[in-house]
């Protein structure tokens, strides 16, 4: 008999979920706005990438690049972006802790000194590259 073909099929119990379930708890709200930020971060490296291809162009290029940069929309969107970079980094070196096994001695380094350790070298790399930029 079991080469049979029967009309019934049993369906599977499954609950229907929300198209906004993200919206049900602020820990899936911050993981959709982390996601949604990687957007403004791959925007960075392109206009990145656009200043340094002006400024090996030359001063005219440049000059235009700086002139389109100047633009309200830009500034707007280049404002927005270092906004959700600034949450990017921030929300990634609150998760390098779950993401790095580090061991000291035979014994697991504390979540705490992990993030501190990320938070000081971007302190001291933010503080180089100003010094760089300055010249002071």
């Amino acid at each position: 008999m079991s080469g049979l073909y029967t009309e019934y099929h049993p369906r599977w119990l499954r609950t229907r979920v929300s198209t906004y379930w993200w919206l049900e708890r602020r820990s899936y709200l911050m993981f959709i706005v982390r996601e949604l930020s990687s957007v403004f971060v791959a925007w960075f490296a392109v206009y990145l990438l656009r200043l340094i291809r002006a400024i090996a162009a030359g001063p005219s290029a440049y000059e235009r690049f700086l002139q389109r940069s100047a633009q309200p929309a830009v500034l707007l969107l280049n404002l927005v972006t270092l906004f959700f970079v600034v949450f990017h980094t921030i929300t990634w070196f609150n998760l390098a802790p779950q993401a790095i096994v580090a061991r000291l001695g035979g014994k697991r380094l504390p979540g705490s000194l992990i993030a501190a350790s990320n938070y000081a070298a971007w302190v001291v790399t933010s503080v180089l590259v100003g010094w760089l930029l300055l010249g002071t």
